[in-house]
């Protein structure tokens, strides 16, 4: 895990607020896919792609965000 650790946090956090908020002139797609996988509708291959696409950069961020906030205290 401490390929992540190299990842620049500004390039992470720039990457997880453009992939959560596009397509700016209507719902953003990963509040759809997250809607979707909440109704139990998440089924069609692109919109799993889709999930995946918007929500790595996120949870690449938050887990860096732990590593290097939360583990580096213990």
């Amino acid at each position: 895990m401490k390929w992540i650790d190299k990842i620049p946090l500004t390039t992470l956090l720039v990457a997880a607020v453009l992939l959560a908020v596009l397509p700016l002139h209507s719902t953003p797609h990963l509040i759809e896919k997250l809607d979707m996988l909440a109704d139990g509708t998440l089924r069609r291959p692109i919109d799993i792609f889709d999930l995946f696409m918007h929500g790595t950069p996120s949870v690449l961020l938050i887990v860096r965000l732990v590593r290097q906030f939360v583990l580096d205290k213990k």
